[in-house]
């Protein structure tokens, strides 16, 4: 495909849902106008860009606090999430033990959860990054076993017969044909660390986005809150994109078995 016929491709991806978000903006904006809604309930977004332009240094920091707080959760929960994968795929007596409750685990609501650590671990960063890390590592360890149980048998098979060591077997074969379903874990994982960032922050709100929201909304500020919303949801774009294009730059082939697994 040369570059003419890709650029043409890339519109007609564009176009389609970049026109319905302006037609979604010109809409609220022309609501708050007219008077069809309250400003003080819903402001208009140029009221929102405004307030986010005037108050641009006070968000950034917000910001970096809850970039930082999210990027060291999702590290250490993916961290944990590939290496309790591996040990439960090398040890079935482990997985039949531990599985039932890695599920338990998560039926457990983050806001319920956070205060509990809250009062064991006080108000600072450390309660903030083990409440992120419970809720990253759990799709980073179904995506991994999941990759690791379905590698491809007739390579499998070959490879023993050949005489490959279980941890050949491992190493050569069973980890890299799981790297594509590792990386499907981290999107979600990324995804649900930032939500669980600013729910984190609403316990001592003192810095992040999750604060700064909790705060302008307890002061009638919704331009605030909108503001620290969309900021919310561009990292969480930003986060997701950096992973998708670690995945395209590290996995250059797809396992197939018959059909494709994605």
């Amino acid at each position: 495909m040369n570059n003419k016929s890709h650029l043409r491709h890339l519109w007609f991806k564009i176009w389609p849902p970049a026109t319905a978000m302006i037609l979604l903006l010109a809409l609220w904006q022309a609501a708050v106008s007219f008077g069809w809604v309250y400003d003080w309930i819903v402001p208009a977004p140029l009221a929102v860009v405004q307030e986010t332009i005037h108050n641009w240094d006070l968000i950034q920091q917000h910001a970096s606090a809850t970039l930082q707080l999210t990027l060291l959760g999702f590290s250490f929960g993916a961290g944990a999430g590939f290496v309790i994968a591996i040990l439960l795929h090398l040890s079935p007596l482990l997985r039949s033990a531990m599985y039932p409750l890695l599920i338990l685990s998560q039926n457990i609501p983050v806001i319920v959860i956070a205060p509990l650590l809250t009062m064991l671990l006080g108000f600072g960063l450390l309660p903030k990054v083990l409440l992120l890390t419970l809720v990253c590592f759990f799709p980073v360890v179904i995506a991994m076993l999941n990759g690791l149980a379905n590698t491809d048998r007739t390579l499998l098979h070959y490879m023993e017969m050949i005489g490959s060591s279980k941890w050949q077997l491992f190493w050569r074969l069973e980890l890299p044909y799981s790297i594509v379903h590792l990386f499907s874990g981290l999107k979600i994982a990324v995804t649900y660390s930032v939500l669980s960032a600013v729910v984190a922050e609403w316990l001592a709100p003192k810095k992040g986005l999750g604060s700064f929201l909790l705060i302008s909304s307890r002061n009638f500020k919704p331009e605030r809150v909108f503001a620290a919303v969309i900021i919310i949801i561009m990292i969480s774009l930003l986060l997701f994109g950096t992973i998708a294009l670690a995945e395209r730059y590290f996995v250059r082939w797809r396992p197939q078995n018959g059909r494709e697994n994605t």
